[in-house]
């Protein structure tokens, strides 16, 4: 693992946006993609540093481990996930989504209601979670317990995050960053 975090100048980051639309078990974000930011902690890091650095932007309830092995959604909150170590198959979307290939370093910003499952992982895959302020005590529901319109009204009234969790800037200056 890297000795210091090694963070991309946000001006070179290389974003990818996915967008899905909603399905019968997973709901998704008609407001908000989700975020793919690649190799932007330049390869492996120690989790303890992508917790401080969360922590430093105000996100909290950070966690290191994988990602669940079933669809799966948080309808009241933005998700962060930067990968710590190795690689996975990631099928991002729910059932309707579509299959992403993430590797150490990269970051992916889900929105509330954005389905997401572990495929395949390799070489240790350990990724690093993390909530804005205030919403950090989420919910997630499996794609077999499907939504209904409460769960929509709840992912609607998620307001976005103040501050991206990496560089501390404003969140909607993040989300409106030219694709690469």
């Amino acid at each position: 693992m890297s000795a210091t975090l090694n963070l991309a100048p946000c001006d070179s980051v290389e974003i990818h946006r996915l967008a899905a639309k909603r399905g019968d078990d997973v709901p998704n974000n008609e407001r908000y993609p989700a975020l793919i930011l690649s190799d932007v902690l330049s390869g492996e890091t120690d989790p303890a540093e992508i917790h401080a650095l969360y922590a430093e932007n105000g996100w909290g309830g950070a966690w290191t481990w994988q990602v669940f092995d079933y669809h799966h959604f948080h309808p009241d909150a933005f998700e962060v996930l930067a990968v710590a170590k190795g690689s996975a198959t990631l099928m991002l979307g729910g059932p309707q989504g579509q299959e992403v290939e993430v590797s150490a370093g990269d970051v992916i910003i889900l929105p509330p209601g954005y389905g997401h499952k572990q495929i395949e992982k390799r070489d240790g895959f350990t990724v690093c979670g993390g909530y804005p302020p205030g919403q950090d005590n989420f919910s997630t529901i499996r794609d077999s317990e499907g939504y209904d319109d409460r769960v929509l009204a709840t992912i609607r009234d998620v307001a976005p995050p103040d501050v991206d969790p990496l560089y501390g800037r404003p969140f909607s200056r993040l989300v409106s960053m030219k694709d690469t």
